[in-house]
C-alpha cells in the first residue's frame, strides 16, 4: 500500500459528454484545489485525457470529481490506469 505521501501518476480517460462543456477547466479547478499537477486535454475521439500526480487520497478524490464533471456535462465512464512518472509543476490544459 502507498504511503500518504508517496507521488502516483494514473491516467484517466472520461468518456460521455465532456467536451465543450467546460469539462478541462473543471478539472483543472479541481486539480488546484487538490494539489494535483498534470493536465487535462480533449482527445479526437470525444473523450478527456486527464494525467494526474498526487497521493492516493488525492487520486481517490480527483476521481471522484472526474465521474460527476461540471454541470453541462453527462459522464458516462472514466477508466483509470498507472501511468509513468512526468514532471509537472501545476495543473495545465492541453488542446
Amino acid at each position: 500500500m502507498a504511503k500518504a505521501t508517496e507521488q502516483l501518476a494514473r491516467r484517466y480517460l472520461v468518456r460521455g459528454r465532456v467536451q465543450g462543456v467546460g469539462f478541462r477547466y473543471f478539472v483543472q479547478h479541481e486539480a488546484a484545489r487538490l494539489e494535483v499537477s498534470g493536465y487535462a486535454k480533449n482527445l479526437d475521439d470525444g473523450r478527456v485525457e486527464v494525467y494526474a500526480i498526487g497521493s492516493a487520497q488525492q487520486h481517490n478524490e480527483l476521481a471522484a470529481r472526474l465521474h460527476v464533471g461540471p454541470r453541462f456535462a453527462d459522464v458516462r465512464g472514466v477508466e483509470s490506469a498507472e501511468a509513468p512518472m512526468l514532471k509537472y509543476s501545476g495543473f495545465r490544459i492541453l488542446s
